[in-house]
């Protein structure tokens, strides 16, 4: 079977992090990140009939002879000297810095501690489904996403300023989207270049986005990030790509000569306001810094503030046509002094196309809110302005962190794309506003965009007069520009500027949804989704073995976002993240699983074995039992096989519930009645309170104890009861059990019958459209609640004002008066 990209990532950080220990997460993912790279390449290229494979793997250097070592008392040096070693010795692009000493006893402990845990470290990997030269599907990278996957994990345990190795996998898309670069732009010259590149991840979704092999460059200022770098390329097959360790402001290592290399993609995730930047330069007579590449040209950076410094290496290494995007914090955008110049001639110079503020704490090692500061060289003499967007407050919490969702992804770089302005998000400033004496170059974002919610302020003459603010209903205004009936319907004037509610407020769901023109837009958007879900089953059928999952939900989702586009009231980014959820939920690992070994095969039941469970992996939820075997598809839950296929068996034991249900709640009531000391059944029950049950041993001895006795014949009946009812319920759960067992029986033989066509219905028709149909409707029917749910908050709001109040109080005072008066008080 293939390898699922969640049973994968799961079983490999629960394992690993289960055999850490002690040690600091930042220092153990050096360990198990070689190990997946030395498993990937092993399986990979080892036995590969290439005149020049992209790794060479020496004789006994590959994943088997690490496998041979497990138990020996020396395996961490015989690793460092029979794995490592000569894998590096054979390949110039590795350095042996790359990689972990596995010898370490001051992170792996000694003598049996350290050979037990790089034995049990081995042996997580040596999991045969973990064979990766057979389960990697091309281009969907499950090797590489895997990495990340890990580092990100690591990041997050990490702590601060030990996770800035990886920049978050959202944010480098975003870059290498709005950066420009496409297969329809790049040929085979085509260059990008990360200054600061941490573990790579930026450079890779960059060369995902040129969709052709380009040159990949990058310098990394730790050795070991450097050589997780390489690791990187190497698994997400870019085995050419060069990394190079070393400072890159004091001693860049990419030149022509004596001149910095210049590049026609830049990008980069420096280390925030960098507080060493400038040690190791040198000084002149002044003090003033010496750069021998003239990147400071505008002016130096703060000496304890290394933003612009970094800012002013891009833009040196930018061709004259070049596009980069650079990482930052907000302070970059409004800080005085030396900053201020340099900003001032940022602007000035025309390079600065786009500024994109990001939501706080995304990053790791910092929870500061950041910014994309894209940058142009091309056309720069003809720009007058900045397009600006503040994406401030589109994110999901996942953790401690915050993410970017797939549809704050798509909306930051759609608005970019299209660079239209977007009331609250986003507009293109024009250079005359940021020069003007009112901003004067500080290109803080709130003060072009206001992207704050609107205040919901209360209305006052409401509050004393009553009635409805005819400001709050015409705020409302994009649903009575749908549905201008509605609004005449609902709603009558009161006094002017004040309206009243036709309908009680417990009335206004049903008044709304059942509306002509509610129903006349419902339906529209029922048969946008129809539309579509008919296009995506066509399309989703005709995926199979050898094409790419990624090329499938790109299909599907960018025709989702496009059909829901022109409706009014309906979020298309919101639909589309229904869709992007499901796939990440559910439908990516099918579709992995589909293309690697095809729909029946796919769909064919494995026994699930117990050390499944031990691995990180949750029982399958679709699983059956069959005898004492269990057995779960990865591609169908069995519940839908019964759903499709025995509904008459699965209602039959619905109602065999339902009988057992009614049985348990007589025998309840039975115990409950003969309990107490002097009841019918106190003397064979046993046990206290909810624990209480009657022994059927102690049930059939008292009734052979009172056999005959006439004055226990109304405990002898009742005891006779008892036993009747709990002899119908067991026999009933008997019953049910048989009947359960051939039901499974039954599943587990239309299994190995499945055709290609209903392995398709249930996949497609039954689990992937039904799921998201679901979703999208639910998105759907909350449009209309949310109206409901204003127009209940206004009138529930104003439906008490002062007269009301102020008679209602008089009104209490008055009774509170007369019951004093009738004790004998003077009110």
């Amino acid at each position: 079977m293939a390898v699922r990209k969640s049973d994968l990532y799961s079983s490999l950080w629960a394992s690993c992090d289960e055999l850490r220990g002690g040690m600091d997460a930042s220092q153990y993912k050096d360990y198990v990140l070689f190990m997946l790279f030395i498993k990937y390449v092993s399986d990979k290229y080892a036995d590969s009939d290439d005149l020049e494979p992209p790794i060479a793997i020496p004789a006994g250097a590959s994943f088997r002879d690490m496998v041979a070592l497990k138990g020996n008392p020396e395996i961490g040096d015989l690793i460092n000297t029979r794995i490592i070693q000569p894998l590096v010795d054979a390949n110039e692009m590795l350095a042996r810095t790359d990689f972990p000493d596995f010898n370490d006893p001051n992170k792996l402990g000694e003598g049996r501690d350290r050979v037990d845990r790089l034995t049990n470290l081995i042996a997580i990997f040596e999991n045969p489904e973990l064979d990766f030269a057979r389960n990697r599907a091309d281009h969907d990278d499950i090797l590489g996403d895997a990495y990340e996957y890990l580092m990100r994990h690591f990041a997050t345990e990490s702590g601060k300023s030990k996770g800035q190795f990886y920049t978050p996998a959202e944010v480098s898309r975003v870059i290498a989207k709005v950066i420009g670069i496409s297969p329809r732009n790049t040929v085979a010259g085509t260059t990008a270049y990360d200054p600061t590149c941490g573990s790579g991840s930026l450079l890779l979704k960059v060369a995902a986005e040129a969709g052709k092999r380009i040159t990949l460059e990058g310098q990394e200022k730790d050795v070991t990030t450097a050589g997780l770098a390489r690791m990187n390329m190497i698994l997400h097959d870019f085995p050419t790509a060069r990394i190079l360790a070393g400072n890159t402001l004091t001693t860049p290592r990419f030149l022509d000569g004596d001149r910095l290399r210049t590049y026609d993609y830049v990008v980069a995730n420096p280390p925030f306001s960098d507080k060493a930047w400038s040690t190791g330069f040198s000084l002149d007579d002044r003090g003033a810094i010496q750069d021998p590449h003239n990147r400071f040209e505008w002016g130096a950076p703060p000496r304890k503030q290394g933003d612009y410094a970094y800012l002013l290496h891009i833009i040196r290494s930018m061709k004259s046509t070049g596009k980069a995007a650079c990482i930052l914090p907000h302070g970059v955008l409004f800080r005085g002094n030396a900053e201020a110049v340099l900003r001032e001639a940022l602007v000035r110079s025309g390079y600065l196309k786009g500024i994109i503020g990001l939501p706080p704490n995304l990053f790791y090692g910092t929870g500061i809110p950041a910014c994309i500061l894209v940058l142009d060289k091309e056309n720069a003499a003809a720009r007058r302005g900045i397009f600006m967007i503040d994406a401030s407050r589109g994110f999901r919490k996942d953790g401690a962190k915050n993410r970017l969702r797939e549809q704050d992804i798509h909306r930051i770089v759609d608005t970019f794309r299209k660079g239209a302005d977007v009331p609250g998000y986003a507009r293109m400033v024009p250079f005359d506003e940021i020069a003007g004496p009112r901003n004067a170059f500080n290109l803080n974002l709130p003060r072009y965009i206001d992207s704050a919610a609107a205040e919901d302020i209360h209305d006052i003459g409401a509050h004393l007069e009553g009635g409805l603010p005819e400001a709050d209903i015409d705020a409302l205004a994009p649903w009575w520009q749908v549905m201008p009936g509605l609004r005449r319907d609902l709603f009558e004037a009161l006094r002017p500027g004040y309206l009243t509610l036709r309908p009680a407020p417990a009335d206004l769901r049903a008044v709304i949804e059942g509306h002509a023109e509610f129903r006349a837009f419902a339906d529209r958007a029922g048969r946008t989704l129809a539309d579509w879900a008919a296009r995506a089953e066509d399309r989703m059928r005709a995926f199979g073995p050898g094409q790419h999952p990624r090329d499938l939900i790109e299909t599907l989702s960018e025709d989702l976002l496009d059909s829901f586009r022109p409706l009014p009231l309906i979020d298309a980014y919101a639909v589309y993240q229904h869709l992007m959820d499901e796939w990440a939920a559910t439908m990516q690992d099918d579709a992995h699983l589909i293309a690697a070994e095809g729909w029946v095969a796919g769909a064919r039941p494995q026994e699930i074995r117990r050390a499944a469970a031990r691995n990180g992996r949750s029982p399958a939820p679709g699983a059956y039992a069959v005898g004492r075997a269990r057995y779960a598809s990865d591609l169908i839950p069995a519940d839908l096989v019964v759903a499709r296929f025995f509904a008459a068996l699965r209602d039959d034991l619905a109602a065999r519930d339902a009988r057992i249900a009614a049985l348990e709640q007589e025998l309840a009531e039975r115990l409950e009645e003969g309990g107490g000391e002097d009841g019918l059944l106190s003397e064979v029950i046993e046990g206290e309170g909810e624990a209480q049950k009657v022994s059927p041993r102690a049930l059939k001895a008292r009734l052979r104890e009172i056999e005959g006795d006439p004055e226990a014949a109304e405990e002898r009946a009742a005891l006779v009861a008892f036993r009747t009812a709990q002899e119908a319920l067991d026999e009933a759960r008997r019953a049910r059990k048989a009947a359960e067992d051939a039901l499974w029986a039954a599943v587990h033989d239309r299994f190995g019958r499945l055709t290609e066509a209903e392995v398709q219905d249930l996949v497609v028709a039954d689990k992937w459209l039904a799921a998201v149909r679901g979703r999208v409707a639910a998105e759907i029917a909350g449009a209309g609640r949310a109206l409901t749910a204003r127009l209940t908050e206004l009138a529930d709001r104003y439906a008490r004002p002062l007269p009301a109040l102020t008679a209602e109080a008089e009104a209490l005072a008055a009774r509170v008066a007369g019951h004093l008066r009738a004790l004998g008080f003077d009110a």
